[in-house]
């Protein structure tokens, strides 16, 4: 079932993921429903809870980065309350392009969430040379 409405948020139908920090830009919101916007399940949308205006629209990276890995920090392991990365979703935030060959991943800032316990945070991954703005879909 693909939800296409916020209403599902007042039901608890969906998945709540908590940051344990807040997203850079956003120090108000800290929770966030993850909504699945496609029938493949590549493509997501994050949607504030407090204000359901601010919404991202994230995927996972394999479908498109292959070869993509994040390095998780201990710092954030342990906020996340993680002995290990065995347990991580990571999602890609996208900017939307007016086509889909003009969308952009963020590789550079990814989500990295504790499927067990749903606290995520965004990851800064400076000075790893990722583009904030790698092309989604290739030729």
């Amino acid at each position: 079932m693909i939800a296409q409405t916020l209403d599902v948020i007042e039901t608890g139908e969906l998945p709540v993921l908590d940051f344990v920090a807040p997203m850079p830009g956003f120090p108000a919101q800290r929770r966030f429903v993850l909504v699945q916007m496609d029938e493949a399940g590549v493509l997501y949308s994050l949607t504030s809870i407090d204000a359901p205006e601010l919404r991202f629209l994230v995927v996972p990276p394999a479908p498109f980065f292959a070869d993509y890995a994040v390095d998780v920090d201990d710092e954030s392991l342990v906020a996340l309350g993680l002995p290990d990365a065995e347990d991580l979703l990571v999602l890609l935030v996208l900017t939307a392009g007016e086509t889909p060959a003009e969308t952009t991943a963020n590789l550079m800032a990814p989500i990295v969430v504790a499927q067990s316990s749903r606290r995520a945070v965004q990851l800064v991954l400076g000075g790893s040379g990722l583009p904030v703005r790698a092309p989604l879909l290739v030729g």
